[in-house]
């Protein structure tokens, strides 16, 4: 698979993680919503962040892993460069997408 192709899928991975696992974050922090007549929080707490980082790397390694290794963090791609497990010339394509 092309070099180009691969960094997209990189590219859709992290936009996927970053929409689902930092918009969850957004909501953990609990919302007041009257609810008749008294507040109740419905923020999704801890719990419910870490199922959505946890899912949406899930759905991203079964979407992309076959095409680019969904790495979807530039430091798993360092990782891999310094332990010889990944082609150093590619890596920047990786952390720049």
């Amino acid at each position: 698979m092309s070099l180009t192709k691969r960094a997209l899928a990189e590219l859709i991975g992290t936009f996927w993680l970053v929409l689902g696992g930092c918009g969850s974050a957004t909501l953990a922090a609990g919302f007041m919503a009257p609810i008749d007549g008294s507040p109740v929080h419905i923020g999704i707490g801890l719990l419910g962040v870490g199922l959505a980082f946890g899912l949406t790397v899930l759905t991203m390694v079964y979407a992309i892993g076959h095409i680019s290794g969904a790495h979807l963090n530039p430091a798993v791609t360092m990782g891999l460069v310094v332990g010889g497990r990944f082609p150093a010339g590619d890596a920047s394509m990786y952390i720049i997408f």
